[in-house]
């Protein structure tokens, strides 16, 4: 009976741990958002991040939209938010491919859970052990091949044949990064087409503007040009207007935001690549929930897909879902 006794008390006690261990695995987290900067694209990020943790009941933080890019402005904000001690996860794009990797790390090791979206850390590849293979998952276009992609649409609409250039942002950040080297590998396969030059704004739409126009004056014949995100395709657009080359100069732009847009329609630009920011910013409150409430694995790599904008499908009624829209 005394035997008996024991045994019962010890199931008891391991239903008991069992129970526990499962309401730990249960709890919805609290998610942090800590966008990279305040436009458009990280707006509409934002409001799937918004939408998604509504629909799930979870609690949400918004950190501030930084007015400029970098390590300088992002972390400051990531280390004030993770000091609130009462953060399960963070979702950010990172400013930096390398900066931000220490910062994050200090974030992960103080046992908040890191999702990176848009813009990753080290290579990307989380899979692999490293120094960077820390976050949850990386949700984000494949911005390598959506470069490739740019770089045969802009070849087809110059005819194969001219002067061709790129106005892009930041050099240490992955998207843009990957943009550029996709831009590159593409074009390259068009031996008529040279590449005459690369450029980076740092996202200042004015100093694009006036690379782009410098570019012009070095090299008249220029017949295309590749705005790897909107301060740069806005400030290419604006310099080809100013040297009245509107349609002589055929523009692909990088980030479906209405001003795009409006430039699109209004003969400005000629091609717009939209990625799907709303539905990056579902993914990861979605893939937060599945990981601490569920149990379930996260894949370390998550790619939305993208759409091309015309001046033939820009009215297109299911077209209009791929704009940015923050209101």
């Amino acid at each position: 009976m005394k035997k008996f006794l024991v045994l019962l008390l010890v199931c008891v006690l391991g239903v008991s741990l069992l129970s526990a261990a499962a309401l730990a695995q249960g709890k919805k987290p609290k998610i942090a958002w800590c966008p990279a900067i305040s436009d458009p694209f990280y707006y509409m990020i934002g409001k799937g991040i918004e939408d998604k943790c509504k629909e799930l009941g979870l609690e949400l933080f918004v950190a501030e939209y930084p007015k400029a890019w970098g390590p300088e402005v992002q972390v400051p904000i990531l280390e004030a938010v993770a000091a609130r001690g009462d953060i399960d996860v963070i979702i950010t794009g990172p400013t930096s491919k390398e900066a931000l990797i220490a910062p994050l790390k200090r974030i992960y090791d103080s046992g908040i859970e890191i999702i990176t979206v848009d813009t990753y850390i080290g290579d990307g590849d989380y899979s692999k052990p490293s120094e960077y293979s820390f976050p949850l998952t990386f949700i984000g276009t494949d911005n390598f091949q959506g470069g490739v992609e740019i770089a045969h649409r802009l070849a087809e609409m110059i005819g194969k044949k001219g002067k061709v250039f790129v106005e892009t942002t930041n050099p240490d950040v992955s998207s843009v990064v990957e943009r550029v080297e996709g831009f590159k590998k593409g074009i390259s396969e068009y031996p008529d087409i040279e590449l005459v030059g690369v450029e980076y704004c740092l996202d200042i739409q004015e100093k694009a503007q006036q690379q782009v126009a410098a570019a012009l004056q070095a090299n008249p014949d220029i017949v295309g040009i590749f705005g790897t995100n909107l301060y740069s395709a806005q400030g290419a657009y604006q310099a080809v207007v100013n040297a009245g080359l509107k349609g002589a100069v055929k523009i692909a732009s990088w980030d479906a935001t209405e001003d795009l847009i409006k430039a699109l329609r209004e003969g400005k630009v000629d091609l717009v690549l939209a990625q799907k920011p709303y539905e990056m910013g579902t993914l990861a409150v979605e893939w937060a929930y599945k990981y601490f409430v569920e149990g379930q694995e996260v894949p370390k790599r998550i790619v939305p897909g993208f759409f091309f904008f015309t001046r033939e499908n820009v009215d297109d009624p299911e077209a209009q879902q791929y704009i940015y829209k923050v209101d």
